[in-house]
Formats: C-alpha cells, sequence, structure tokens
C-alpha cells in the first residue's frame, strides 16, 4: 500500500465516524492492513474499535462507514463487509496513477539521507583455518544488512574484527614450524587460508597422540591435555608472541598474510566488502582503563585473588569476570575496550553484531556493562543474533570432515547451476565466458537467497540442490523472472522515452503486481527497522510471482491497444526495476538474459 492513500483513509475513517456516529475518534486508533487475498478488496479497515461508539454490530459499522467513504473518495470502487473487516477496492484509475506516477518516478523507493551513522560488524574471522558454512551465513547476513541500511538513509561503516591472535592461531604457527617443511601457498597451489588450515589439523591430530600416549603412562584426561608436550611448546609460543618474540612476530606476520589473501579470494566471490577492519592483536590490550573506571564507579568489584567481577544477578544474569587477578584480560575487556575504540573513532548513532546465536548471553553481558558505566551510546548496540546452518546428511563432504568450508561450498554451487542450466537449456546462444558468468550469477544467487529468505533468528536447512530449483521459491526463479522481463522489453525495443500508456480499464493481475510494486518502500523501510533481509528477500518473490501470473494472462507485445501495450510494457520495467534493486540489497545479482 503507497502511503498516501492508507493517510488519506485513516483521515477520512476518523471523519467518517465523526459524521455518522457525532464523535471524535482518535486517528491512532484506525488500523489498516492489506486485505487477504481470499477476499475482495485491495486495503481493509478493521472496524471492531469503532463498535464502542457506534453501538452496532461490527457488520453495520462496517457498512456504515464504507457508505461514507464511497461517498466522499474517489478512489474507492466498491467494498464489501467480512464481520469485523471492512474490504475496499480501489478503483483502475487509482492504480494506473499509481503506476505512471509513483512508479516511474526517478525518486520512487529511495530514501534521503536521515543524517544517522551505523556500524554493521560481521564475519569476524580466526585467521588458523578458512571461512566455513557458518561464516557465509554471516557475511551474506552484514553485508545485506548495511546495504538495506544504506538503502534506507543511513551512512553506513561495514567493519570486520579478525580474530588474529592467540593460542590456535599459535598451534597452526608451530605445527608448521614442525611439519611444514618450508610450504608456501605458491609451492602448493593451496589457497593460503587452506594452507594454514591444514597444518590447524595437522596438530590436532598430533597434540591428540600425545594426550593417548600420557593416558596410556597413567596421566588423566586432564593432566594429558595440559602436559603433552605440544600444547606447552604452543603456549611457550604464545607468550614469545606477547613478548615481541622477533623469530614469532615474523612466522605470525607472515602465515596470517597467506590467510588475508585467501580471505580476500573468498570475500571477493561471496561478494562482500569492508569499511574497517580491526585486528585483535591491536585491541587485546584495551579496555583495562575501563575497568578502572568502572571500579571507580562502584560498578565493577575486587575479590581477595585481585580479579575484577560485575554483579548482575539483579538483572537476572550471574556475576561476570571482567578481568583476571593477574591483571590479564578476557574476552569482555577487551570487547568493552573495542567497543570504545570504534565509538571513539566514528561516533556512530548505532552499532550492529552480526553473530550466532551462541553468543547471546555474552552480548547481554557487554552491553549492560557499558549501560552501568554510563555510555551514552550504549543504548544504540544491537547483537544481530542468526541460528546455525545445517546440510542434509551426505549431501557435501567437508575438507577436514567436520565443517564445511565456504570455497568448496561454493564451488559445488557453481557445477549445481551448471548442471542445472544446461539440462534445461537455458544457455543457448551464449558464448563459453557468457555462460561461465551466468552459472556464477546463478549459482551464488542461489546459496544467498536460500540463506537469506529464512528469518536470521532461525536454524535453517541447506540443500544445495533445492536452492537452483527455477520454480521454486528460490533466487533462480526470481533471477529468471528479471531475464523474462529484460527479453520483452528488448523485443519491444522499449526505453524510457515509450510513451506511457492510459489504459481504460484494469485486470486483478494488473492492479495485483502494481500493488505490490507500490509496497517496496514499505517494505525496504521494515527490512531496515527489523535488521531482516528475509522481508525483503520474500517479498522480490512475491513480486516475481504476480509478474508471473500478470505475463501469462495478459498479452504484452501483442496488445492490440498502444495504450495497453505501453502501459504493459512500463509496468513489466517497473516490475524489473524492483526486482533487480531488491535482489542487489541482498547481494545477488540479476542477469539480462538466460
Amino acid at each position: 500500500m503507497a502511503n498516501f492513500i492508507q493517510q488519506a483513509l485513516v483521515a477520512q475513517t476518523t471523519q467518517a465516524i465523526k459524521a455518522i456516529y457525532g464523535t471524535e475518534f482518535p486517528a491512532s486508533q484506525i488500523t489498516l492492513q492489506e486485505t487477504r487475498k481470499e477476499f475482495e478488496g485491495h486495503i481493509t479497515v478493521v472496524v471492531f474499535p469503532v463498535t464502542r461508539v457506534s453501538r452496532k454490530s461490527p457488520e453495520q459499522t462496517g457498512t456504515d462507514i464504507g457508505n461514507w467513504l464511497q461517498e466522499n473518495m474517489p478512489d474507492i470502487a466498491g467494498f464489501n463487509v467480512i464481520k469485523g473487516f471492512l474490504n475496499i477496492s480501489l478503483s483502475d484509475s487509482y492504480w494506473i496513477g499509481v503506476a505512471n506516477q509513483q512508479l516511474l518516478d526517478d525518486k520512487f523507493g529511495i530514501y534521503p539521507s536521515n543524517g544517522k551513522k551505523l556500524m554493521v560488524e560481521y564475519s569476524s574471522p580466526n585467521t588458523n583455518k578458512p571461512l566455513h558454512l557458518g561464516h557465509i551465513r554471516n557475511n551474506l547476513l552484514g553485508y545485506s544488512v548495511a546495504e538495506i541500511l544504506k538503502a534506507y538513509g543511513y551512512e553506513v561503516v561495514k567493519a570486520n574484527l579478525v580474530n588474529d591472535r592467540g593460542i590456535h592461531i599459535c598451534k597452526s604457527m608451530l605445527a608448521w614450524k614442525k611439519f611444514g617443511n618450508g610450504e608456501t601457498p605458491a609451492s602448493t597451489g593451496l589457497k593460503g587460508d587452506h594452507l594454514v588450515g591444514k597444518y590447524y589439523v595437522v596438530f590436532d591430530k598430533a597434540y591428540k597422540k600425545e594426550i593417548e600416549h600420557l593416558k596410556a603412562q597413567g596421566s588423566s584426561e586432564e593432566e594429558a591435555k595440559r602436559n603433552a608436550p605440544l600444547m606447552q611448546e604452543a603456549q611457550r609460543m604464545l607468550q614469545r608472541w606477547e613478548a615481541g618474540d622477533a623469530e614469532v612476530l615474523e612466522l605470525w606476520k607472515t602465515m596470517n598474510g597467506w590467510v588475508y589473501a585467501g580471505f580476500e579470494t573468498t570475500y571477493r566471490q561471496l561478494g562482500v566488502d569492508f569499511d574497517k577492519f580491526y585486528y585483535e592483536s591491536d585491541t587485546y590490550l584495551l579496555g583495562k582503563d575501563i575497568i578502572q573506571e568502572g571500579l571507580d564507579k562502584g560498578v565493577f568489584f575486587k575479590k581477595e585473588d585481585n580479579s575484577v567481577w560485575i554483579d548482575l544477578t539483579d538483572e537476572g544474569l550471574d556475576q561476570k569476570l571482567v578481568l583476571r587477578g593477574d591483571g590479564t584480560s578476557v574476552y569482555i575487556t577487551q570487547d568493552l575496550g573495542t567497543a570504545q575504540l570504534k565509538y571513539d573513532e566514528f561516533k556512530m548513532d548505532e552499532s550492529i553484531y552480526v553473530v550466532g546465536n551462541e553468543q547471546d548471553y555474552h552480548f547481554k553481558v557487554l552491553f549492560l556493562i557499558l549501560k552501568k558505566l554510563g555510555k551514552p551510546w550504549a543504548d544504540g548496540l544491537f547483537h544481530l543474533s542468526y541460528g546455525m546452518v545445517d546440510l542434509p546428511s551426505g549431501k557435501m563432504k567437508s575438507r577436514e570432515g567436520t565443517v564445511v568450508d565456504a570455497d568448496d561450498l561454493m564451488n559445488e554451487m557453481l557445477e549445481t547451476a551448471k548442471a542445472r542450466t544446461e539440462e534445461l537449456g537455458k544457455t543457448e546462444g551464449l558464448t563459453e565466458e557468457e555462460k561461465a558468468a551466468l552459472y556464477n550469477i546463478i549459482g551464488m544467487g542461489a546459496l544467498k537467497y536460500f540463506l537469506l529468505k529464512v528469518d536470521p533468528k532461525k536454524r535453517l536447512l541447506f540443500d544445495p540442490a533445492e536452492s537452483v530449483d527455477f520454480q521454486g521459491h528460490t533466487g533462480p526463479f526470481i533471477q529468471y523472472t528479471h531475464a523474462r522481463i529484460k527479453s520483452v522489453l528488448r523485443k519491444a525495443s522499449f526505453n524510457k522515452e515509450t510513451a506511457v500508456g492510459n489504459p481504460e480499464r484494469l485486470s486483478p493481475y494488473e492492479q495485483d503486481l502494481i500493488q505490490s510494486l507500490a509496497n517496496y518502500p514499505l517494505v525496504l523501510e521494515a527490512s531496515a527497522a527489523e535488521f531482516s533481509p528475509a522481508q525483503l528477500a520474500n517479498y522480490a518473490y512475491e513480486v516475481a510471482k504476480l509478474y508471473n501470473k500478470f505475463y501469462h494472462e495478459e498479452t504484452i507485445l501483442k496488445a492490440e491497444d498502444e495504450e495497453v501495450r505501453n502501459f504493459r510494457l512500463h509496468l513489466s520495467a517497473s516490475a524489473a526495476r524492483v526486482i533487480s534493486e531488491s535482489m542487489r540489497l541482498l547481494g545477488i545479482q540479476v542477469p539480462e538474459r538466460m
């Protein structure tokens, strides 16, 4: 529904109530909704609340208001009342006006700057292994939310906090040093992140062997894990790193460099980018000043061992350690410092952390501490929590047998897209280069759409084969619809200068499509407000479905009346524009031809 018709209906409904029942009725209590598909109409007025002033049944109240509105609003063509719901049908002339004025306006769906700055932090990989399936959902979600917020008028900073230090990084470094024989990405042909990940696995296997050996000699499980020579050596390497040992730092820089090159390749194929990188190696000592500030304010307290804590039991949580007794940081210490650093640098109004739901508790604590410390920007912090991604059993093998590698999954998507596209004969007349580009657009579109159409909070099951169905609730179906529209426009030699048509009447298929297209600004607003690409994804599918109904039921190119033909061509172009823009905000390309 377009905003202006909503506003007009609310205003006119309050006037109707005053005229019919002689009483003022607050506009805030007038509820409008889109008419349900099984009923005739476009906009529904919920009349139940009005019965307290009408003192009549919901049906009679709806009929009274409907009659008054039809007499006083020329855009209303008719109405029906179902129980307490007044379903209003708008006139063909109204929808023609929406199509020819609102949808063809160059500024349609474009929001001006709202003057606010927002940071979206996503990805946050570890530099000891490649990105995996969980990272794919994280990256796609973060990128899409950032693009939606930009489209809604925010200035957006895309940030990536890289976990590039710690014992897990030292495990890969130590294993490469002991067992690597000088291997490099160049000498092996492996992406740098895969090479480093390989040695993380090598460490784990060798470490488990040492644990079993020590247990066989009588050690307990915990003793064996603690005393295994490899683990002790990795811990000494971490201590040398923190002390600034030149040899360890050089190896760390070299191996991290390999990983970053690998990550960049993966990010490029995923189609995501960042404006700012933060590195844990630069931030892990931050936060200690904030701990002292909290002690001075009485927000934190010390225990006998000098460790610093906060008591959150009044908030339904527990006591939380914020600094160890030996003065070393825990994760929350660093996150407090990094939050302050980000705000000091960018002064953003809001900051969104895109992190899996296993960290829900951590972010509750982090945000609560910052509020208790009196940070004025703490109210603008939000944890965009998302669920795990599962694959059907046996559908894909992971490189190490535990997690599904992002590069492997993307490559499988391209192969699946290639097989399905060729099977359906959708590559006729394309060069090999054009085919390769099309397989990439379809494969990545299928992956992205399948992961983004589901509410972020929900756990989801991703089936690569199902995602490349050209007839289902999928990215390729929407992409194919866009290519179909572009084909129609090419055959008609359509361009912006094509005369705008003004038909005498519209079919229900045209009305439904226009109404759906006019909803685009409202869907974008809702997606931005709720940080939910799923709303926009499902909307794009709805538009594609409605266009296909219109395409199959109505003649476009061979319409006898030129006014009808031109109107339908411009309507088709509007549908292509809305689909293309919706998909762009999801990070998905749409092809011009298939």
